[in-house]
């Protein structure tokens, strides 16, 4: 294939990812963005295959079907539950690799290096190190929510100044790089890339988990489009641009979702206190409000406005389909019905909306933080399925806890909250919710599906 038609093919694939992304910008059009994205990546590894003077073909194959068959199974087995660790994982491997193309095309035999230009030694230092964080910053993210280790913020002794030396000493070890390129300078900053990341995302838990998840995505659209230079492979280089400025604007937005910087997103547990009550003043056991199915069916029946708030016990239990048919059963008796949707819920951005779009649940009936507190307010009931930091009051409290700042859903306003959950544990943040406690609240402890599908029940005998 010719330079001049295999530019043109690059051309058409990279306009396919940016229609992707606008696809991907509104639930009805995703699904069609998804199989744009889908066809332009095809059409790129169509090309590249046929890229003249191709060396190790067999070898490529290979590795493409493996990859394919660990892939593909993977990616279709996964429970909803478990993507957001999944997404975590193929960020990880996509910047890992991108760091590894720039470090094999840094050591390949034949290129000198010692005169290669000073902005390709530049991006490849840059590609090692941004791609080394996104690996190992990924990994302990999907340690974090596979719960293969603490969840918490994990602050090792004088962790904040080890931290600002190894990155300084890894930001030192890239420029040094660029005027005296060797191989031993690569292997010390791929290692020095590797524990920084690891410090970088250690102190960072709780609900904060998505904002890094999106962030360590942007760092590996930059790594690719790095990666992309070094190999002058125009493609890389969209596609990387629009990967990391997406996640860069998403990773923006969610920090002001949970209303305070980026800064004190990741590296507040360096400086947080403790906050939280677990019990009342005295250390005794604090008396809570339950219902049962039957009582929340009467409660829902005789309602006129009702929001449900979904969370990630929803997701644990697959709730969706069954909450889905008890919203329809209550706008059947003329129940106005909608689904408060805040931004981090969940493990990952969008968690809550992908999960009720499987339910076809429409999407008119989605508010989003600002509109669903509107509705909250004059709400006569108002269930929570699964969330629990999202809905916790103690966020409104400026006590040093890792929600302390961060916008709710104003579920305590309404006339009665109806709150589902499993057990009394704090949410993923670790932080006890008052509105467990409150007057206007009514337990309905057991399985999401299972409740949900006994309040059906109960609603359907009225």
């Amino acid at each position: 294939m010719s330079s001049a038609w295999r530019d043109t093919a690059y051309l058409i694939s990279g306009v396919c990812f940016i229609l992707t992304l606008k696809g991907l910008s509104a639930p009805r059009t995703a699904r069609m963005g998804t199989v744009i994205g889908s066809c332009g990546a095809a059409l790129a590894v169509l090309v590249s295959l046929t890229t003249p003077h191709l060396k190790h073909l067999g070898l490529i194959i290979g590795a493409i079907v493996v990859g394919t068959a660990i892939g593909l199974p993977t990616a279709r087995k996964v429970r909803m539950t478990a993507m957001p660790q999944l997404v975590a994982l193929f960020n990880g491997v996509g910047g890992g690799a991108a760091a590894l193309v720039a470090a094999v095309e840094f050591l390949r035999p034949g290129k000198g290096i010692e005169h290669a230009a000073s902005a390709d030694l530049a991006a490849t230092a840059f590609t090692i190190l941004v791609g080394g964080v996104s690996f190992s910053g990924s990994m302990i993210t999907y340690a974090k929510l596979q719960e293969l280790m603490t969840t918490r913020p994990v602050v090792l002794p004088a962790g904040r100044w080890v931290t600002i030396g190894v990155a300084a000493a890894s930001v030192l070890f890239g420029i040094l790089l660029v005027p005296w390129p060797s191989t031993a300078l690569m292997v010390l900053l791929a290692l020095l890339a590797l524990a920084f990341g690891v410090l970088f995302v250690l102190p960072v838990g709780g609900a904060d988990v998505p904002i890094v998840i999106s962030l360590l995505n942007a760092f590996t659209g930059l790594t690719v489009a790095a990666s992309g230079y070094v190999l002058s492979n125009t493609l890389l280089v969209i596609a990387g641009t629009l990967v990391g400025a997406s996640g860069t604007l998403l990773t923006r937005m969610m920090a002001a979702a949970m209303g305070r910087p980026l800064t004190g997103t990741l590296f507040g547990a360096f400086t947080a206190t403790a906050g939280g009550a677990a019990v009342s003043g005295d250390g005794a056991a604090r008396p809570v409000r339950t219902s049962s199915p039957e009582d929340v069916a009467i409660l829902l029946g005789y309602a006129r406005k009702v929001v449900i708030v979904p969370g990630y016990g929803l997701a644990v239990a697959q709730a969706q389909h069954t909450v889905r048919e008890v919203a329809d059963l209550l706008a059947s008796r003329g129940v106005q019905v909608s689904y408060g949707i805040h931004p981090v819920a969940g493990r990952m951005p969008g968690h809550m909306n992908v999960l009720l779009a499987e339910a076809n649940v429409p999407y008119e009936s989605l508010l989003e933080l600002d509109a669903a507190n509107s509705e909250l307010a004059s709400a006569d009931v108002a269930v929570v399925i699964g969330a629990n930091d999202v809905v916790n009051p103690a966020a409104r409290q400026p006590t040093g806890s890792p929600i302390s700042g961060m916008p709710i859903l104003d579920v305590d306003l309404a006339q009665q909250v109806v709150f589902c959950k499993r057990s009394m544990r704090p949410g993923f943040a670790g932080v006890e919710n008052e509105l467990l406690y409150a007057q206007n609240t009514s337990l309905l402890f057991g399985d999401a599906k299972e409740s949900m599908a006994k309040v059906l029940a109960a609603l359907k005998t009225q």
